[in-house]
């Protein structure tokens, strides 16, 4: 179907969700290689799919038969169904006396053993471990929107953050420190910035970092380290051929990602951007 008939039929079936959902298109922002909708507006429409929403009531519609074989993606019990066997493993997994069970662990260092197990889903994340009985597979929404409730971070962000100059990850979180592990693309820079509420040791593990500290510019090679004060004015480059991989420890009493304060930047974001 045409996008001219689609939005007629939500006009038509959906009416309530056309405001919202504009107004999240109008305000589209680039990210990457990505477009991100207006979080507001977008957060005002409804939870529903295209089947409640539209597909079950239009009059409008033509079927054909598909004699294909299919699998819905819903759930992780597909996964196990796919594999045609009783106990399935992926991962650094073990299993141990289970009967139609899957383990799967996506924790790179993280071992995954069940033991007795019968009817159970386990799947094992960086930051997050699910463990549900198998009729439960198609209910892993419920676990999202609990974790949303109570303000859990698991639900809405990811451990590797990816960013126009390359990608970042939190290797360890207190209070009042925090470390990183960054890796930046060859031939890309961060932001001329400082930070307000905390302070940066940098150590790099892979390639040669170009650092700027305020009228300072080093280049810093593997095994080496540099010091950023609190308040001072930075930058981090790889003049590199192959991807520079460092260790970022923070400092600080806020080490929140909008504590930062860009004087310049090659991917013109704003102050409220991150990294």
């Amino acid at each position: 179907f045409s996008a001219e008939a689609i939005i007629t039929a939500f006009e038509i079936h959906a009416p309530q969700l056309i405001g919202p959902v504009q107004a999240a298109v109008d305000g589209l922002e680039g990210d990457l290689t990505f477009f991100r909708m207006a979080e507001d507006p977008w957060r005002q429409a409804i939870d529903i799919s295209i089947d409640y929403a539209v597909m079950e009531k239009a009059d409008n519609l033509s079927v054909v038969p598909f004699t294909g074989a299919w699998s819905d993606l819903g759930g992780w019990d597909a996964v196990w169904r796919e594999s045609g066997a009783g106990v399935v493993t992926g991962g650094p997994a073990t299993a141990i006396d289970c009967e139609d069970t899957l383990l799967r662990s996506e924790a790179d260092g993280l071992e995954l053993v069940g033991i007795g197990l019968k009817d159970t889903i386990v799947v094992a994340t960086p930051d997050a471990v699910l463990v549900a009985d198998s009729s439960r597979a198609q209910d892993v929404k419920l676990a999202v929107s609990s974790l949303k409730e109570k303000g859990a971070k698991q639900a809405t962000e990811f451990p590797r953050d990816h960013r126009p100059w390359g990608w970042f990850e939190t290797l360890a979180l207190s209070e009042r420190f925090q470390v990183k592990r960054i890796v930046v693309k060859p031939g890309a820079a961060l932001s001329l910035q400082s930070h307000v509420h905390r302070a940066e040791h940098w150590i790099v593990v892979e390639g040669t970092a170009k650092v700027t500290v305020d009228e300072k510019v080093q280049l810093v090679s593997e095994n080496q380290s540099v010091y950023i004060p609190l308040g001072a004015v930075h930058r981090m480059e790889n003049p590199g051929k192959v991807p520079m991989v460092l260790i970022e420890v923070q400092t600080g009493t806020y080490l929140g990602e909008d504590d930062i304060v860009r004087y310049e930047d090659v991917y013109s974001r704003g102050q409220g951007a991150k990294g």
